[in-house]
């Protein structure tokens, strides 16, 4: 009943033949009925390099899964294992307004233990990695939602890990912005050779970006069906293999609405 992060004998990440590996999870919180069971009996590996997508109606554990295989809370049951700390990015871009975006980016650094001398450096790499080269000086309030976003992208890269975990990041950003950031998520993801785990509600997101879409039941979240996404990248959100499959999954999770309701 824990969240274990593999290392090497060196310190470094070890290499295992899954970014994270789920088994047998189950989470229960508290409630004024007693007990509330949220997850029940998840397993899910993902592999190194793989992008899958979490899925399902809200309250169904979604972002309850990504903050055990984050290690912010423990299972009740069951294990998670990952070949090394999760870097972890939210709907928030949670950046500190009194620091400028490359001063956002170097906390990450000093943290993770990089030298003072390297850090503006490492921090204008990444920076131009998400596109927003020179940005370096500019303060939070100067940003747009788009740009806030990239920065907080950048500042879960400059953690070094191999798997990200990201809890709807661009729920709140306009239709035209969402689509330039997957368009980014997804050049970032193949040119890294990250591991991605990304929670969404939106059925046509999850079909644009991911190789493997799962979908949670309602409460308590269970493993209800997963699709193999063959569509090769890039992709648009209106390309009509994207609106066929996302027409299928939204059906799906219609079904798992209406059996939630019916309890």
């Amino acid at each position: 009943m824990a969240t274990t992060f593999a290392k090497a004998a060196d310190g470094t990440q070890a290499t295992t033949e899954y970014a994270a590996r789920i088994e047998h999870v189950s989470k229960s919180f508290a409630g004024p009925a007693g007990q509330q069971l949220v997850l029940d009996d998840i397993t899910l590996d993902v592999a190194p390099g793989e992008f899958v997508t979490l899925l399902g109606a809200s309250g169904c554990g979604k972002s309850t899964l990504l903050n055990l295989v984050a290690g912010l809370d423990a299972p009740s049951a069951g294990s998670i294992t990952t070949g090394g700390r999760p870097a972890l990015m939210f709907q928030e871009h949670a950046l500190f307004p009194w620091l400028t975006a490359g001063k956002n980016i170097e906390l990450a650094l000093k943290l993770r233990g990089v030298p003072k001398n390297e850090r503006r450096g490492r921090a204008e790499e990444l920076l131009e990695l998400v596109r927003l080269k020179g940005a370096y000086g500019k303060r939070v309030h100067e940003l747009s939602g788009g740009m806030r976003q990239r920065v907080a992208l950048a500042r879960a890269l400059a953690q070094d890990s191999k798997l990200l975990l990201m809890d709807e990041p661009f729920a709140a950003l306009d239709a035209i912005t969402r689509d330039v950031l997957h368009d980014e998520l997804t050049r970032i993801w193949r040119e890294t050779n990250l591991s991605v785990l990304f929670v969404t509600h939106n059925v046509r997101e999850a079909v644009r970006l991911a190789q493997r879409v799962v979908l949670l039941s309602s409460r308590p979240g269970r493993v209800a069906r997963e699709w193999r996404v063959d569509i090769p990248q890039p992709r648009r959100i209106e390309d009509s293999a994207v609106a066929e499959l996302s027409v299928e999954i939204t059906e799906e999770l219609r079904g798992e609405i209406r059996r939630h309701g019916q309890h």
